[in-house]
């Protein structure tokens, strides 16, 4: 059965919001509880952006069972790859084992707050150290490591969990598939493509879980539902290429500025057809995907949703 997850969308919600959106999900039976980690929202309609790693360790103190993820966090510029792995480290243990560290290369819209923006090259590069820093510090390793970019002379995780926290790996093509599979214990994708995790599968990473994740718009108004999407997310079909490179939410909203409603709607389903939003989430788990977790956009929506998640949707997607 595939494994159902809520996403803690940190750019459309507040700490608090974030932490009793996470109960109100457990509770309602979400399998999986993923948050994504930013220092900007995408658009400033958006008004989030509070620290996931502090949501975090609220949120393994407020809930007990649901799994916890963060969806992606990038090591390479915003953070050191070796504080990385310590606060996967607290979070495995504060969770009771509960914490998977999802990784990717980043966006120029959060790690330029510290300095510049690597060319697509060097991140990649950076990436690669930098998941070679955190697999052996997370395996209990005392680490001493040189490379290209970043310097541990001695790094030693005090505080770790009885099983070492997972890793997932974003990937996009051949070379990052190919990472995911020899460093991490499962891939991540953000689009429904069977090609992606058969890359996975071909570099060795057969039989690992594979992470997705869908945008919905659940409401009992489809009109008003597509004026959100349009309003907060139109950003989403710009595609990683673009969206890792640009600065800050007025590039967003430059580069969006003639996206229309009806675009946006044609990606992600909107209004109170149950049978739509079941479908999108049946394409991941038509292509492989072991867990996919549910963005619902619209930051007020939220408890709404989870309400109608409980009666409706959980149960109809615990039948594919």
């Amino acid at each position: 059965m595939v494994a159902v997850g809520y996403t803690l969308m940190c750019e459309q919600a507040g700490p608090k919001e974030l932490v009793d959106y996470a109960v109100r999900a457990e509770n309602a039976g979400f399998d999986q509880l993923v948050i994504s980690d930013h220092y900007y929202p995408w658009l400033d309609s958006q008004g989030h952006a509070p620290y996931a790693w502090s949501v975090l360790g609220a949120v393994a103190h407020a809930t007990s069972r649901a799994e916890l993820m963060s969806f992606v966090t990038c090591p390479i510029r915003r953070y050191h790859p070796a504080v990385v792995a310590q606060k996967a480290a607290t979070l495995g243990v504060l969770s009771d084992g509960r914490f998977t560290l999802g990784l990717g290369a980043g966006e120029n819209l959060n790690e330029h707050v510290v300095g510049g923006w690597p060319h697509v090259q060097q991140r990649h590069e950076m990436f690669e150290e930098a998941v070679q820093i955190i697999r052996p510090l997370l395996d209990g390793d005392t680490l001493t490591y040189t490379g290209n970019h970043f310097d541990v002379p001695d790094a030693y995780l005090w505080d770790r969990p009885d099983t070492p926290v997972p890793i997932a790996l974003a990937a996009s093509g051949p070379s990052s598939a190919s990472l995911a599979a020899e460093y991490g214990d499962g891939v991540i994708a953000t689009e429904p493509e069977p090609r992606i995790l058969r890359l996975f599968d071909d570099a060795g990473g057969g039989g690992k879980p594979r992470y997705g994740q869908v945008a919905i718009c659940y409401g009992p108004d489809e009109a008003e539902c597509r004026k959100i999407v349009h309003d907060q997310f139109r950003w989403f079909g710009l595609g990683w290429k673009v969206n890792a490179e640009l600065p800050g939410p007025d590039s967003f909203a430059s580069a969006t500025q003639f996206v229309r409603e009806e675009d946006v709607a044609q990606g992600i389903p909107c209004g109170p057809d149950t049978d739509a939003h079941v479908e999108a989430f049946r394409q991941f788990v038509d292509a492989g995907f072991t867990h996919v977790a549910i963005v619902q956009v619209g930051g007020e929506s939220q408890p709404m949703f989870i309400d109608w998640a409980r009666e409706e949707l959980l149960p109809r997607l615990r039948q594919l």
